[in-house]
């Protein structure tokens, strides 16, 4: 698990991932993209745990945005379901190449630009286990995760403001696991009405 903090009003949606991965069978470290577009429609998926697992629920995700119907608010509500019933396979293939169960897990964030409801949405998927369906959380304001080392911080979407935030969830998560996890680059995906920036804050 690393960093995924993401901040939402009606007209913007930032959200800010890490870029350190690992190979889940040999540990090597490496940069990874934890956070893809769907630029045709203003939408992000993002999340932190596997990166397998992002990159196969982006697939599907990627497939539907061709569609002619496709519509955010329907995406959000059928994703829960669709990460349940693509989760056994990952979950046994994963346990299969050697990955501590208690690895196998991940946090997901899809959000952008409803031209529906003319707003900016998001929605926070958790998923850890079979036997139980996934957490869906509609976001209201945003969420960070880790959430620990930022207690008692105010919200703010200044850049430096959000790479100091990421550096205290760095130090944290690298000393709860006792090794680092969580580093690289701290990237930002920003989306306003009819835009979409990817920045680069700075190493962490």
């Amino acid at each position: 698990m690393t960093i995924l903090n993401v901040l939402l009003s009606p007209e913007r949606l930032v959200v800010v991932v890490d870029t350190l991965v690992e190979d889940a069978e040999s540990g090597a470290p490496s940069t990874g993209a934890k956070a893809l577009l769907l630029p045709q429609h203003n939408v992000v998926l993002a999340a932190r745990g596997s990166a397998r697992f992002l990159l196969q629920v982006y697939q599907i995700i990627l497939h539907a945005g061709y569609r002619p119907a496709f519509k955010l608010e329907r995406v959000l509500a059928e994703l829960g379901p669709l990460i349940d019933k693509i989760w056994p396979a990952f979950e046994v293939a994963s346990l299969k190449a050697g990955v501590d169960p208690s690895r196998v897990g991940t946090e997901l964030v899809l959000g952008g630009w409803s031209s529906v409801q003319g707003r900016m949405l998001a929605t926070a998927y958790a998923k850890s286990t079979s036997m139980q369906p996934s957490i869906v959380h509609p976001l209201d304001g945003g969420m960070a995760s880790p959430g620990e080392p930022l207690r008692g911080r105010a919200d703010s979407l200044e850049a430096e403001d959000l790479l100091e935030a990421g550096r205290l969830q760095a130090l944290y998560l690298n000393a709860q696991e006792g090794r680092r996890v969580a580093g690289g680059s701290l990237l930002m995906v920003d989306l306003t009405v009819g835009r979409s920036v990817v920045s680069d804050l700075g190493k962490l």
